[in-house]
């Protein structure tokens, strides 16, 4: 090994270079703190506020770009992305804080991309008075930039729950964070309430999320509830729409925030294509200036309501939200409630104010000394001219004040400055004269810092005046939970009977009874025949085993009507199989009543409940859906107990009634000893009905596992077989 390479536990490199990387992503990057905001936000908009971009006019977005890389030493790219998610233009945030002027995009639109730079302008929107409110005051910690050369807030003094009223998302290491956002007066009525009383109901003032885009939200209370205690939830949100009968088409104009307009395009497009959806026609982007449209022409004769119902159930016109409430608190990640995090945000802000008041309570200190020392040359104006006239060098006047008055350097200095104009008696009992109102400003304001009762009256006061100025309404209205229609998809399922024929290559065909006697002889590939053959509904589930112990489910419906002269649907393709599967076996389960005999290569067999297939979501792929111990030769589909026969590569048969092993409910059971094939395996199984064995005693037994009887030349043959079982 060369010298220069040398060795390392992984635990060492992990201890000493991954797990640095990982904390500093965690706590200076992705989760935002108790401000509502990360700190590639808080850098810029301190930096706009340094520029002084919250009363003055806008700057281009490269000048303010660059003047932020001086806090934020990263990419130009990734600090204007930051600045479009924050802008009016783009409609990200229920209360933007940056005022922009040219094309930021939309969030709604994956399509629409922001103008570079050079070509937007924008400044500090109003809102930001109540996020740096206090920060010239001592509100919040500085500490230094990233090369020690200005210094930067730690937090942003925001005068409202900023966490809870921007949505927020961040992708940590080993951890996330995903905040919803609220409404801004909402939030502000409910921290008033919560300050008031701690076991406020928040539902009644806080009802539910509030998105930038609109849109409806589906509300379950018990989820919601979920979400309102713990920060961990998901809730629905779907999208407004209006009919225009003329035009016999539906608008969209309010979608979820979770998806964009060309994503809903696309899976509708994708649905007509597929032929899953038949009642439209042609779906438009109509987006412009005034806002997001999206255009659903209809076939004639087509409910508008009945298709929406569909649409929000197939496409991300209802998509769901996923909250994590992760946020740094105190320097470390928490997951918290709402309740929990109106407590710490509160806690956080009084104690923001206490530091204002200690701060003006300083100052008001500090004036009342310098008036303090003024007074005291009331006594004796011509004498401090006197010392100030008659003192040589320029340097002893503070001294000399100082002897004479009894003051001391800060009260002296302050007297030496004062202009040769001012020094006149009205001047100094007019300065005098504020003492007392000194004071007694002092006296309420440490008397304020001591009761946290009064400061709290403060936050509620510094709430209510924000209500007033920046009053919002809802834009995602509420839908209760029991007040949405849900599209059932086997309910709009035209049923009619049909003839289903499935091959052995896994080609699989549905043809109607009308066809079918129109229709001539059967068509396969080339090598192929039939497997198994039934009648059936079109609303008929069917459930299908593969080669690689999965189960697919679908509806009759889902395959095309077809006729013999086809070569049908491949069943692999149709569903989307793995590559390498095939069909092995398929029954229509009804009810989930019954049973799965299934047979397998050791000479074991199962017998499986049909109802641990069952699911209580539409999930079409079943993982593990037999044991994979060893190969699967047969499996049959009984509602009643039935007689099956087993076959070797030795030359022997055994008759076995299913009666004879448990069911279980297990889908991977591996089953019990059924046939001993100690020269051979087994290599096949049939219904006895659909066996040619005229001497069914001789491949009985009494018990199991047996080895069976040498099979005879007259019990040799096979019938017809039908979907109860499964071919070689």
């Amino acid at each position: 090994m060369p010298n220069h390479v040398q060795k390392q536990r992984v635990s060492d490199t992990l201890e000493k270079n991954f797990m640095p990387y990982a904390m500093s992503v965690i706590l200076s990057r992705a989760i935002p703190e108790i401000d509502g905001f990360k700190p590639s936000h808080r850098k810029l908009l301190f930096t706009m506020h340094k520029m002084g971009l919250l009363n003055g006019s806008r700057r281009k977005s490269a000048d303010i770009v660059g003047q932020t890389m001086q806090l934020n030493p990263h990419g130009d790219g990734a600090i204007y992305e930051t600045m479009v998610r924050l802008t009016r233009g783009n409609s990200s945030l229920n209360m933007p804080f940056v005022d922009s002027k040219g094309n930021f995009g939309k969030v709604y639109s994956r399509d629409t991309a922001y103008a570079a730079s050079r070509y937007t302008e924008a400044k500090l929107d109003t809102i930001c008075n109540e996020i740096f409110r206090g920060i010239d005051r001592d509100a919040v910690d500085f500490m230094n930039n990233y090369n020690n050369t200005q210094t930067e807030p730690m937090l942003l003094p925001t005068a409202f729950p900023n966490i809870l009223v921007s949505a927020n998302t961040g992708i940590a290491v080993g951890m996330a964070s995903n905040f919803c956002g609220f409404n801004l007066t909402e939030v502000c009525e409910t921290t008033i309430a919560y300050l008031k009383n701690e076991q406020h109901d928040l539902f009644s003032t806080l009802p539910a999320p509030d998105f930038p885009t609109g849109g409806e939200i589906i509300f379950d209370a018990k989820v919601m509830e979920e979400i309102y205690r713990t920060g961990r939830g998901s809730f629905k949100v779907r999208a407004k729409y209006r009919f225009d009968k003329a035009e016999n088409c539906i608008e969209v104009y309010e979608i979820p925030y979770t998806t964009t307009i060309e994503a809903i395009i696309d899976k509708i497009a994708d649905l007509v294509k597929t032929g899953k959806i038949k009642e439209v026609s042609d779906v438009r982007d109509e987006m412009d200036i005034k806002g997001l449209t999206l255009a659903i022409d209809l076939k004639r004769g087509t409910d508008p309501d009945k298709l929406m119902q569909k649409l929000y159930k197939m496409t991300p016109l209802c998509d769901s939200f996923s909250c994590n409430f992760n946020l740094l608190v105190r320097g470390g990640p928490q997951v918290l409630g709402v309740r929990d995090i109106l407590r710490e945000w509160c806690d956080w802000r009084i104690e923001c104010i206490r530091r204002e008041l200690i701060f003006e309570l300083s100052r008001l200190k500090e004036r009342l000394h310098l008036l303090q020392g003024l007074g005291k040359i009331l006594l004796d104006i011509d004498r401090a001219i006197a010392i100030i006239r008659e003192t040589e060098e320029e340097s002893e006047v503070v001294p000399n004040l100082m002897i004479g008055f009894g003051i001391d350097e800060i009260q002296a200095d302050y007297i030496a400055d004062i202009r040769l104009r001012n020094i006149n008696k009205a001047y100094i009992l007019k300065k005098i004269a504020e003492i007392a109102e000194l004071q007694q400003r002092i006296e309420e304001l440490t008397s304020t810092i001591e009761s946290r009762k009064a400061i709290i009256s403060i936050l509620i006061a510094q709430l209510d005046a924000i209500i007033v100025k920046y009053k919002s309404s809802r834009r995602s209205s509420i839908v209760y939970e029991h007040e949405v229609e849900e599209y059932d998809e086997v309910e709009h399922i035209e049923d009619y009977p049909v003839h289903i024929f499935l091959t052995h290559g896994s080609y699989f065909k549905k043809i109607t009874p009308n066809s079918l006697r129109m229709s001539g002889e059967q068509k396969y590939k080339e090598g192929d025949s039939l497997f198994l053959s039934m009648e059936a509904g079109n609303k008929s589930e069917i459930m299908f085993l593969t080669n690689k112990q999965q189960a697919y489910k679908c509806r009759l419906h889902d395959f095309e009507d077809t006729k013999t002269s086809a070569l049908g649907d491949y069943v692999p393709s149709k569903l989307s199989m793995d590559e390498g599967e095939v069909v092995l076996f398929a029954c229509l389960p009804g009810e989930y009543k019954g049973f799965l005999f299934l047979v397998f290569e050791n000479g074991k067999a199962a017998k499986v409940a049909l109802s641990a297939y069952q699911t209580t979501s539409n999930r079409k792929k079943l993982t593990g859906a037999y044991s994979d111990k060893s190969p699967l030769v047969a499996a049959f589909y009984f509602e009643e107990d039935a007689q099956v026969v087993l076959y070797s590569t030795a030359g022997r048969a055994l008759i076995v009634n299913s009666a004879l092993i448990a069911q279980k409910t297990t889908r991977a059971t591996q089953g019990v000893a059924v046939m001993q094939a100690k020269k051979g395996q087994v290599d096949k199984a049939r219904l006895l009905d659909s066996t040619a064995i005229v001497d069914v005693a001789r491949y009985r037994t009494r018990t199991l596992p047996a080895a069976g009887a040498l099979l005879l030349e007259e019990d040799r043959g096979e019938k017809q077989l039908t979907l109860d079982g499964m071919g070689e």
